[in-house]
């Protein structure tokens, strides 16, 4: 694996980022870690032959710990940021592409992922309010 490009977002509490990934032919890895804050991070299996297919995983990354999260290609990445604000630093593998790019509704009833919200109401890019559920995306993945 090849890691082509760094990157860096900055996001203030009750952000949420996600879930993205691409599709073939321009699936990527990445490599997450939380330089400064806490975030509460998720990916969730969408390789479709995988016993572990729609299942997810969440984690807290911070800047104390100096942990970092993989993420093999046929996953959906995504992350809350629930300190006051974060700096993530993330590895990517292969070329972006607008065109292979897909946003999955990060509240979608079948994958039931239980995000930190408290009384937190997420902050959504436009991308990521227009996101897909799963059953929407199934015929593109």
């Amino acid at each position: 694996m090849v890691f082509t490009k760094d990157c860096y977002s900055f996001s203030k509490k009750g952000v949420l980022r996600g879930l993205h990934f691409q599709i073939p032919p321009f699936e990527q890895e990445k490599i997450i870690s939380c330089i400064s804050g806490e975030i509460f991070d998720v990916i969730v299996d969408l390789r479709k032959n995988s016993p572990t297919y729609k299942s997810y995983i969440s984690l807290k990354l911070d800047e104390n710990e100096n942990k970092q999260l993989f993420i093999p290609k046929g996953f959906a990445h995504g992350f809350l940021t629930i300190s006051s604000n974060a700096k993530v630093f993330y590895k990517i593998s292969g070329s972006y592409s607008y065109q292979f790019q897909r946003s999955l509704k990060w509240d979608d009833k079948e994958l039931n992922i239980k995000w930190p919200l408290k009384d937190l109401r997420p902050i959504l890019s436009t991308t990521d309010n227009k996101a897909k559920t799963l059953i929407e995306l199934e015929k593109e993945i």
